[in-house]
């Protein structure tokens, strides 16, 4: 089974290994992007967010370790691989203390490689359904549970269990406290995605100036004010249900 779903950049000076690196790992489904030297990757972080970077120690300009610095300046929550032709306990335990997430000595083979950005990846995702979990419970409203026996009710679960197994897009209209999100919660429970994540935004709190930055997310320092990197919405309903609330007034 391959892994999908996760944006992997490789910084080394060695095309070779750039090269390796990136067949190997996109031979896993994974996406896969390089860059030779420090500057260039912290040009690409500025501009996306990735789940997992290889950085090599040793690197023209901006050596490994103050570019490791550097990235966990902009983002605390990057899960980084330093990897090196030169290894020692010193170095990895540098790394480490400076927020790397492993270490790989140079030569690695393709399965230590696969298996050790497996681990990261999985690092990564169990970072962001943390996040989303402390979304939900701040959220938690005190009842999730949809109460009703009458005719219309019936109907509307009837409704539920059809369009629930399917990929459509689905639209609930109605007063504001008829229960709209309970339904949308309902349909992604009884859906082949009820172990994804289940995302509702309130349209009413999105200001057009934060609009793109609350869907998509943003990298730390990629505009006044962003002093942290937020993960967005999108991101975090991937592969499950994303729910737009829009209350009329």
């Amino acid at each position: 089974m391959k892994d999908i779903n996760a944006n992997i950049l490789i910084i080394d000076d060695e095309r070779v290994i750039q090269e390796g690196c990136k067949r190997i790992l996109s031979g896993s489904g994974y996406l896969v992007e390089t860059a030779g030297d420090g500057e260039r990757a912290l040009e690409m972080v500025s501009r996306e967010s990735f789940d997992v970077i290889l950085l090599d120690l040793k690197l023209p300009g901006s050596g490994g370790m103050e570019v490791l610095s550097l990235l966990k300046e902009k983002d605390p929550e990057a899960i980084i691989i330093m990897i090196t032709g030169y290894p020692s306990i010193e170095g990895a335990v540098e790394a480490i203390k400076l927020g790397a997430y492993d270490y790989l000595p140079k030569p690695f083979s393709p399965d230590q490689l696969r298996l050790t950005v497996k681990r990261a990846v999985e690092r990564k995702r169990l970072l962001l359904e943390n996040e989303y979990l402390h979304r939900e419970l701040k959220a938690k409203c005190d009842s999730d549970t949809i109460i009703g026996k009458s005719k219309p009710m019936q109907k509307i679960y009837e409704i539920v269990r059809k369009v629930a197994p399917t990929d459509s897009t689905v639209l609930l209209y109605g007063e504001s406290g008829t229960g709209k999100e309970l339904i949308a919660r309902a349909i992604h429970n009884y859906s082949l995605r009820r172990d994804k994540e289940f995302v509702p935004v309130d349209c009413s709190s999105l200001v057009e100036t934060l609009l793109e930055s609350e869907l998509f997310g943003h990298v730390k320092g990629s505009f006044t004010g962003a002093i942290q990197t937020k993960h967005g919405s999108f991101e975090l309903a991937n592969g499950g249900h994303f729910f737009l609330m829009r209350f009329q007034i």
